[in-house]
């Protein structure tokens, strides 16, 4: 269902697309390729005097990692088509290999941003990044699915609101983990109100 239409005339202005395309390599390991672009929706001059056109990418630029099973990144390389300072941004791109040894599910975001916080990184390839982890889980899913060990508590549970431990997803689809009321109260319940509480 798309947001409903708003409720007052107005104008594009920036336009942020990012996009995550993975793969199953025939070495073992996945890579995840993340790319981002910024456009505007008007002209406007430059610093140099000249144009910068509408529809003209502002911010272009690509970040390739690969990961083991383990999900630890064994390579990564950041690479620009385009950004506003030119050669003086690109040259930050060798920088991004020292996500090599990193792991997407274990304080990942946190180490990025101590790595490449403030001047050591780009703003816009390390926004970039944080699409990772979660792109990498996405990726995994259909081989966590075929190993999946019935007496190990799934990875997901209480990582959003939806999954609560407590919730009646978790009732009717993991009940070994449901640690809510009666699992039966909490899916019959949920499957005809839309006010369930998940303090019950």
């Amino acid at each position: 269902m798309p947001l409903p239409p708003p409720d007052c005339p107005r104008q594009p202005l920036h336009t942020r697309s990012i996009r995550v395309q993975s793969y199953a390599r025939d070495d073992g390991n996945w890579d995840l390729e993340a790319e981002l672009i910024d456009v505007k929706a008007y002209d406007f001059p430059k610093r140099d005097g000249e144009m910068f056109k509408a529809g003209q990418p502002i911010h272009h630029m690509h970040l390739r990692i690969t990961i083991d099973e383990n999900f630890s990144i064994v390579g990564a390389q950041a690479v620009y088509d385009a950004a506003p300072y030119g050669g003086h941004c690109m040259a930050i791109e060798p920088a991004y290999t020292d996500l090599i040894g990193m792991n997407l599910l274990k304080g990942f975001r946190r180490q990025v941003k101590e790595r490449f916080g403030h001047v050591e990184g780009c703003t816009h390839m390390t926004e970039l990044s944080q699409v990772l982890p979660t792109a990498a889980v996405q990726t995994m899913a259909n081989r966590r699915r075929q190993e999946i060990n019935p007496d190990l508590r799934p990875f997901q549970l209480d990582g959003c609101h939806a999954l609560s431990t407590r919730g009646p997803v978790v009732a009717e689809h993991y009940p070994k983990w449901y640690t809510g009321g009666s699992a039966e109260a909490s899916a019959d319940s949920s499957s005809d109100s839309p006010s369930f509480s998940h303090t019950s």
